[in-house]
């Protein structure tokens, strides 16, 4: 292992205390993209493993790639070149409709902007992933309305999105990404947009939700007061992850 300036050092990026089967497993992970003329490589042969029920925090400058590794580890975008297992099963061996199936079902997105259909209510907002997966409306209602009282929007499950405050909105986005209850939560600036009292009750929804949902969560953010709040942190560079210890 190699020590730097930076204060990080190149390690395997490991669970501590690994399943049998990890959560997710990804191997070899690598992203190209030719702007210009030019061949940028963002993610390189990257290595990544995920228990069930961690937490991590992927941190750094702009442009390294945190978001890039999220959307593959989401399979919003899929790799170049690499292996990504969800519970030993290789996932980027789908066709892109069961592929879908498989992200809506397993996989919470929360992203800085919320995304919501500002004409619909907050219930409406949060029942869409359910009434995606074909499930019915009552069940639908019935799932959205339990997850939007447990993040603190009893009284607002009628107004429309447009209606409530950034905070709020961002609260329905929280509950829409973990109404199917998703075995993972990944996040891409969660409260990059929100200011301190707001960022500081989603971090804390997010933590509550992690403990009592037993979901994985992977976070990239530039706020170093919700990474602190989570067991690991890491950055890429060179197209690879480092551990900070």
């Amino acid at each position: 292992m190699d020590n730097n300036n930076g204060g990080t050092k190149r390690v395997e990026i490991s669970d501590p205390h690994p399943p049998e089967t990890p959560l997710i497993q990804a191997s070899g992970i690598s992203k190209i993209y030719n702007h210009s003329g030019a061949r940028i490589v963002v993610l390189n042969r990257l290595a990544f493993k995920l228990g069930l029920g961690e937490t991590i925090g992927i941190v750094g400058a702009s442009g390294i790639g945190k978001s890039t590794l999220l959307h593959v580890l989401g399979t919003l975008d899929r790799p170049d070149a690499g292996i990504l297992e969800y519970s030993g099963k290789d996932v980027l061996m789908l066709d892109d409709s069961r592929l879908a199936r498989f992200r809506n079902r397993s996989i919470g997105f929360v992203f800085q902007f919320h995304h919501l259909l500002p004409e619909f209510s907050a219930l409406e907002n949060a029942m869409m992933p359910v009434l995606i997966g074909g499930v019915g409306k009552k069940t639908a209602t019935q799932a959205a309305e339990a997850i939007l009282v447990r993040v603190g929007l009893k009284d607002r499950l009628t107004h429309r999105a447009s209606e409530l405050s950034g905070g709020e909105q961002q609260r329905v986005a929280l509950a829409r990404a973990l109404v199917l209850r998703p075995a993972i939560l990944l996040a891409d600036e969660p409260t990059g947009n929100l200011d301190r009292k707001n960022s500081d009750h989603i971090h804390s929804l997010l933590m509550e939700l992690n403990q009592e949902m037993g979901m994985a969560l992977v976070v990239v953010t530039h706020n170093m007061e919700l990474a602190a709040l989570v067991s690991r942190r890491v950055t890429i560079a060179n197209g690879a992850l480092l551990e900070f210890q």
